[in-house]
């Protein structure tokens, strides 16, 4: 098995990289921190290609390197992405609010369009979007827009691949315990570990899955999230703990 995943010098592509590398997978392995992509990579059969996915050049070198030494990717994972407090008002954040979607959003299609001319059906192209774009959160309104143009992005590239016998699945985790959530100033119901979310984003694609939010207490939030009356969601949330504001390097 031949798996390509970005975001692998931390948190949860880390993970994968790890679950599918102890599988015994051929692995391309993308990050922004060359140090963090070899501590993935010990003991791995990896490629390491030190690329942040909002340069599209970058990923299609990365993606044309691992064709040639490696060969198409059965499995291409888009784990990459920044999770940051924004607020609108502030004229500096108009610049996080660009690297939020750069990375969140066009992050994806670099990932992904590299490699998708030569896919093969029964592959599978997996994007890991978040439970926060379900409704939009206070001070967290970039991040919560990224996620839910994400899931959009992937729904629309399902079904534009479904006739090639490519699959396009979507994951939505709730909290994860990564460096990206262990800064967050307020509780996160039914965090997991980074492994045991790895676990469930496999079994997701494993069953080539459309949508799926992780864990199963968090779909069940999701759902009353999203139907939840306007006045209600805004009373609920208006005092919400906000995400820091500080852009991870």
């Amino acid at each position: 098995m031949r798996v390509f995943i970005t975001g692998a010098s931390s948190g949860l592509g880390a993970a994968l990289a790890r679950h599918y590398g102890a599988a015994g997978a051929r692995l391309g392995l993308a990050g922004r921190r060359l140090d963090g992509l070899r501590d993935t990579a010990a003991g791995l059969d990896a490629h390491l290609y030190p690329a942040d996915v909002r340069d599209a050049t970058a990923m299609q070198q990365a993606a044309a390197d691992f064709v040639r030494e490696v060969g198409v990717p059965d499995i291409v994972i888009a784990a990459a992405g920044i999770s940051v407090g924004t607020l609108t008002e502030i004229a500096e954040d108009a610049a996080v609010f660009r690297a939020v979607m750069d990375a969140n959003v066009l992050g994806l299609v670099h990932t992904f369009q590299p490699f998708i001319a030569a896919l093969q059906p029964g592959s599978v192209l997996c994007g890991i979007s978040s439970v926060a774009g379900v409704r939009g959160l206070p001070g967290g309104s970039a991040y919560s827009a990224s996620k839910a143009a994400a899931t959009v992005y992937l729904e629309a590239l399902r079904l534009e691949l479904k006739a090639r016998g490519i699959a396009v699945v979507t994951v939505a985790p709730g909290y994860i315990d990564t460096p990206m959530t262990q800064v967050n100033p307020y509780a996160m119901p039914f965090r997991m570990t980074a492994q045991a979310a790895a676990v469930k984003v496999v079994r997701c694609i494993t069953r080539r899955r459309g949508y799926a939010v992780i864990p199963w207490q968090m779909a069940w939030v999701a759902r009353m999230l999203k139907w939840l009356p306007i006045p209600v969601y805004d009373a609920v949330f208006e005092k919400a703990p906000r995400k820091p504001r500080n852009l991870p390097t």
